[in-house]
């Protein structure tokens, strides 16, 4: 039978084992337990990083105060944008008020900004879809108290044609002359016009002419064989006109220096164009909005029962 272990040795033991659980366990007085997360060297670090982010936000706060305030200006409407001649000839147009056409051509001659004589400009709003082929209005005429512009017109035609070009009033007719010049790239002229067996000889300078709008055109009047009618019509003050994507028709109608009678005379003849080419699938509502205005004045707003 073993030998029983005397009472001082189990007192050893016992006490070994009492200290080795106080390690493990928390000190009840001070909360710090000798390892993970609530040991001293836990604790001390987290108290560190407390304190770093502190200091962190400390120094936000003060470079915030620092910073100049920006102060938010209110949005300026549109007309206090503008300069000061424009606002005061503002004055003189109601804006709530629908004018009829000679009120508004006569308030537009007085209420351009500018020294020059500057364009008198008509916008139509039309009720279309330009999207449409029978709604993509586009037509020509000749104003009749013309542009006020002088324009230089070419003709490209054979030695006859380019001969009656050049009595009718042309300032450059011809043919092989005038194809080298378009191949160089120079370009001295307003409007080209070019007789129908010629215009095959215009191809390769179509990404030339074309987007500046002197390709010729049987819509616009300027590929035709009565070259002598087309020049006439061009230097009188022929205008072409054509909606745009919004629906709208911009066209300048004349000059401040017109007056209202000669303005008014060219108006009315760009409205009934517009009238005559009225889409049949447009029931009502074709004319939607008329505006006039100088080319750098206010806008003038005419009542659409002036067309």
């Amino acid at each position: 039978m073993a030998e029983a272990k005397k009472p001082d040795e189990e007192k050893e033991i016992e006490a070994v084992v009492a200290d080795e659980a106080a390690e493990a366990k928390v000190d009840t007085k001070e909360g710090v337990a000798k390892a993970g997360k609530r040991s001293a060297k836990a604790l001390k670090e987290a108290e560190a990083e407390q304190a770093k982010e502190e200091r962190k936000a400390e120094k936000a706060e003060a470079d915030a105060d620092d910073k100049p305030k920006q102060h938010s200006n209110p949005t300026r409407t549109r007309l206090e944008r503008q300069g000061k001649k424009f606002q005061e000839v503002a004055k003189l147009v109601n804006k709530d008020q629908q004018y009829t056409l000679s009120e508004a051509l006569e308030l537009a001659t007085k209420t351009s900004p500018v020294k020059f004589d500057a364009s008198v400009e008509l916008h139509i709003n039309l009720g279309v879809d330009p999207r449409h082929a029978d709604q993509n209005i586009r037509d020509n005429l000749v104003l009749p108290a013309g542009t006020g512009k002088s324009v230089r017109v070419a003709v490209l035609a054979d030695v006859d044609d380019a001969a009656k070009a050049k009595e009718a009033g042309a300032d450059i007719a011809g043919l092989d002359d005038l194809l080298k010049d378009l191949e160089k790239g120079v370009i001295n002229f307003d409007i080209l016009i070019a007789t129908p067996t010629q215009m095959p000889k215009l191809g390769k300078m179509a990404r030339v002419l074309g987007p500046r709008g002197l390709m010729p055109n049987p819509k616009s009047g300027t590929v035709t064989t009565d070259v002598t009618k087309a020049v006439t019509e061009a230097k009188a003050g022929r205008v072409e006109y054509r909606v745009d994507s919004t629906g709208i028709v911009h066209l300048a109608v004349g000059k401040v220096s017109f007056g209202t009678a000669k303005l008014e005379e060219n108006t009315r003849a760009v409205l009934a164009s517009i009238k005559s080419n009225k889409p049949a699938s447009v029931k009502s509502n074709y004319i939607k909005a008329i505006h006039i205005a100088t080319a750098m004045g206010p806008s003038i707003t005419v009542a659409p029962s002036e067309a």
